[in-house]
Parts: C-alpha cells; structure tokens; sequence
C-alpha cells in the first residue's frame, strides 16, 4: 500500500484532505494575489485538529507529544540562559 492509500485509511484522512483542498485554493487564488484573510479555511483547520487530538488521545500518544513539547520548551530555555550568560547577561 502506498503512502497515498495509507493517508487516506487514517481516520482524518477526509477532513486531511478538506484542508488542503482549502489552504492551497486559498494560498493560489487569494494568498499569491496579495489578499489575505485571515479567517479563510479556519473551519477545516478546527475540525481537522480536533479529529488528529483525538486520535491521538486514543492511541495514547498526545501525553507523549505533551510531554515532549515540555522538554523542548525546557531545552530552549536552558538553551537561552547558557547563551546569555556566554554573552556575559
């Protein structure tokens, strides 16, 4: 099965798919016209997310996300913190 058949039996495949039929309607019809609204295919981002967020609720996967994002968020801190005191802060 290829990736294409795979995308499409995940359980967001069509709101996936609904997403970027409207980000790259908008992004060539309006975006690269030099207008921008900023509420243009919010609906579908939303519904989207939400079903992602769930599914990974339900494989007990967004802890491990949660908790990966926390430990990044700490990296770039200490991260920060070494560099200014490099810079003499």
């Amino acid at each position: 099965m290829g990736a294409k058949a795979r995308s499409y039996a995940s359980p967001c495949a069509q709101l996936r798919a609904a997403y970027h039929d409207c980000f790259n309607r908008w992004y060539s019809e309006k975006f690269s016209k030099g207008q921008w609204d900023k509420e243009e295919c919010v609906e579908e981002w939303e519904k989207y997310r939400a079903c992602l967020a769930q599914h990974l609720e339900d494989k007990h996967l967004r802890r491990l996300l949660v908790e990966a994002d926390a430990g990044l968020n700490k990296n770039d801190s200490s991260h920060s913190t070494d560099s200014n005191k490099a810079a003499g802060e």
